[in-house]
């Protein structure tokens, strides 16, 4: 008879670390014996649950919703222990946090290291995806969330507001001229994200002191899949770039970037941290909600960003 719960975290851990040999290196176990347990679960519940080859491990069909049932099931447990050794126990064990590559890097990298210094017990699983998660079903105690979020088991402690602006380089700008209003964006040199097309539509809805949403057709002149190399571009005097505004404050501070048309700024979208609820009574996912939402809503605050329009140093 195996050990139902050893196996599945093993499973997990194969999952998370993408190879049975790093996963037995977290465990502390060799490559065959993560694999024996895998094939043991495997087994027992009569199907495949990773596709294996040489370079990774993907999960099958039955694998990834029997993957979602042990991160739920591992988690109550975990939940359980902690519940059970008291409100005032320290933060320990293994924290998984979650956040937009960019944003991941430039703001919340820092505040990440800074806690690992405070609570030595806790390890910290940090995923930069530029995409949404399941927060529930992936396994994850804490996510950064920029928008506006629905009514769900979440919950969300919002820790300030971004806006979509448009910015291009000193030497573009002098080389080719500042727009004086979004129509001027179609005879500009502009750099587009993916998903992009060779001619792009850039919408600017409805904002405060502006009735009605406007758009126009813009032709990229470069398109990227990358917010950082889009903005790297636009440091190179490449074109008009348009992104939120945490991807380029410190260029902007800097001189390196100026804001254009920031009367045409949509309205700010939420940033905020999110965990499930029932994960909230958990001391490392409480202490690190606490701790990075005081230190991002002062970052916020000392850029101004929430609420306000970058605004270009003066000349």
């Amino acid at each position: 008879m195996i050990d139902r719960l050893e196996s599945m975290r093993v499973f997990i851990t194969a999952i998370s670390e993408g190879s049975m040999a790093r996963a037995g290196r977290r465990l502390g176990r060799s490559p065959a014996a993560v694999t024996r347990a895998v094939a043991a679960l495997e087994n027992h519940v009569g199907t495949a649950l990773l596709y294996r080859s040489t370079r990774k491990l993907q999960l099958t069909e039955a694998g990834e919703r029997y993957a979602a049932v042990c991160r739920h099931v591992l988690a109550e447990l975990d939940e359980a222990d902690l519940s059970a050794a008291g409100e005032g126990a320290a933060p320990r064990g293994v924290l998984t946090v979650t956040a937009p590559v960019m944003f991941g890097t430039r703001l919340l990298r820092p505040i990440v290291d800074d806690f690992l210094q405070e609570h030595p017990l806790v390890q910290i699983r940090y995923l930069l995806l530029n995409r949404m998660t399941n927060l529930i079903d992936e396994g994850i105690d804490v996510g950064l969330r920029i928008a506006a979020l629905p009514d769900s088991s979440l919950i969300a402690l919002k820790i300030g507001e971004v806006r979509k602006v448009l910015c291009a380089s000193p030497s573009y700008l002098a080389r080719r001229g500042r727009p004086t209003c979004i129509t001027d964006l179609a005879s500009h040199d502009c750099i587009a994200i993916e998903p992009a097309s060779p001619e792009d539509i850039w919408s600017f809805p409805a904002a405060p002191g502006r009735k009605m949403a406007r758009t126009v057709r813009v032709r990229p002149r470069l398109m990227v899949n990358s917010d950082e190399a889009a903005v790297s571009a636009a440091l190179d005097g490449g074109g008009i770039v348009r992104v939120f505004s945490y991807k380029i404050q410190q260029e902007v501070c800097d001189g390196r970037l100026m804001v254009l048309l920031p009367d045409d700024q949509p309205p700010a979208v939420p940033v905020s941290l999110v965990a499930p609820e029932h994960r909230l009574s958990i001391p490392k996912v409480r202490a690190f909600m606490d701790f990075a939402g005081l230190r991002l809503r002062a970052s916020f605050r000392e850029t101004e960003q929430p609420g306000a329009s970058l605004q270009n140093p003066p000349a």
